[in-house]
């Protein structure tokens, strides 16, 4: 948390310095990337090993032996009925909305337990306290091992593999199917209500009103809060999520079904279908800091715009397997329809259509799933910055491409979550109306530029080239 105490103070020392007084801070968001996953001593309030985070793979082994576990023992949905196969795959999915994943926290507490003895210790002596970083964050900020303030978020919750997104409860049968007690756990909060004050520091006494997991957090910044509207975040990795309001969706076609937010404790949940990208922005990073192909991220457009398009080079960027649609944790990553003509702009274009037929996939998928035929994706983030990206975005998707001008959407989301939990403004997430003046300046459109015909042309080759990344490690259970 030194980090952030440093960010808080330097950030209060910036407000003061542009002719804000200290005051005027009225209630305080959190928001934060998901599924990294923090274990932590209730004793000491002390961590008992290194986080790890959402895009880590080392626990694909891990993965492999829960597959194993759900095929041959299965999961209880009922006092004394166990199923298992592809009835126990369906029965997790239907109970979380997630699939078994690398990707998801109770995956990564399961191989901290079984890797470090420390926690292994810890929750055999009922010590040990779980979260991911929303829950972390808060435990600190409101007072630590002093108040044992031990809350987890329902968007952040929503992707451990431990909470039934329909009850909103935590579901005992997958502790017990991943060998975990029930004490480790947060109590459940929505993501607007107030949750406590700063004990501590040049916030002491603000109070925290909205926790939110990033891509929730850049939903709501985008206002995507009614049925329909969807919102692709590019960063490191990209996160497309589409409200379906408040029914679950079930998606058959490689999403996951999500909760979106809840307004308040006594609120109906909203929830979202997602679609995940491991590698967007940090392919870009790859270009610059592994290859040198480029000396700053921003200079991927510049490169890439010096050819019309990537000569016929695909590069599927499976640094750490392919989430969805695809769901391959196996997956490699690849460059492929390399020819001695191929040069580093031909890299940089195929690294820009990367992200767009990923996208594209994903969308292709939600449509399946919704029925739902989206004209227009809003977008946020740091690779959305360059306008090359968002035209080939839309020419390789086939859909309309709406960037705002204030583009820190999940930033945004967390400040309207937490001034709805006061009623800041006569914010109220329940009613989006009342959110209808934020943001609305300079929003600008990308449109298609290439024919239907060579769209499905450059498709089609996107699509044999994630077939053959596919399956290149597999995990094995120990």
């Amino acid at each position: 948390m030194d980090h952030a105490n440093q960010c808080i103070t330097n950030a209060i020392k910036n407000l003061v310095s542009a002719g804000w007084a200290q005051d005027s801070v009225k209630v305080i968001g959190v928001t934060n990337q998901r599924e990294t996953t923090v274990a932590w001593s209730r004793k000491t309030g002390k961590p008992l090993c290194r986080a790890i985070v959402w895009t880590d793979s080392r626990t694909k082994h891990t993965v492999a032996h829960y597959e194993q576990k759900l095929e041959t023992t299965g999961i209880q949905v009922k006092p004394g009925e166990w199923v298992k196969g592809k009835e126990g795959t369906e029965a997790l999915r239907k109970i979380t909305g997630l699939p078994l994943s690398t990707y998801f926290s109770a995956i990564k507490l399961r191989w901290m337990i079984d890797n470090h003895p420390e926690v292994a210790k810890a929750h055999d002596e009922d010590d040990l306290l779980f979260g991911t970083v929303e829950s972390w964050v808060a435990y600190n900020l409101l007072g630590g091992v002093e108040t044992g303030v031990h809350i987890s978020e329902v968007t952040n919750a929503s992707r451990t593999l431990l909470l039934n997104t329909s009850t909103l409860k935590w579901e005992l049968s997958l502790l017990e199917f991943f060998g975990l007690r029930q004490s480790i756990l947060p109590k459940l909060v929505s993501t607007s209500e107030v949750y406590g004050n700063v004990a501590y520091g040049p916030l002491k006494g603000i109070p925290i009103g909205g926790l939110v997991g990033d891509q929730q957090g850049a939903l709501v910044g985008n206002k995507c809060l009614r049925q329909g509207e969807a919102k692709c975040t590019y960063g490191t990795g990209a996160f497309l999520l589409f409200c379906t309001g408040e029914e679950i969706v079930k998606s058959t076609h490689g999403l996951l079904s999500t909760i979106a937010y809840q307004a308040g404790p006594d609120a109906k949940p909203v929830y979202a279908l997602e679609g995940s990208i491991a590698v967007a922005g940090s392919a870009v990073k790859w270009l610059r800091d592994t290859m040198c192909l480029i000396d700053s991220a921003q200079q991927v457009n510049e490169l890439a715009s010096k050819v019309p398009d990537s000569g016929g080079l695909y590069f599927v960027t499976a640094f750490s397997g392919l989430l969805a649609p695809y769901w391959d944790s196996g997956a490699a990553g690849l460059l492929i329809g390399i020819s001695q003509y191929t040069n580093p702009s031909h890299i940089a274009r195929a690294t820009l259509e990367a992200n767009g037929y990923q996208t594209r996939a994903i969308i292709e998928s939600m449509k399946l799933d919704s029925g739902v035929d989206l004209k227009y994706l809003k977008v946020d983030g740091g690779m959305t910055n360059g306008d090359l990206a968002m035209s080939v975005l839309a020419d390789v998707g086939g859909f309309t491409v709406i960037r705002p001008e204030m583009r820190e959407s999940t930033a945004l989301g967390s400040a309207l979550l937490a001034g709805s939990a006061i009623k800041l403004f006569g914010w109220d997430l329940s009613k989006p109306e009342t959110l209808s003046e934020v943001n609305t300046k300079g929003n600008r459109e990308f449109t298609p530029q290439l024919t239907p015909e060579e769209q499905l042309s450059r498709w089609d080759g996107w699509q044999r080239a994630v077939e053959r990344s596919k399956g290149w490690e597999e995990g094995h259970a120990d």
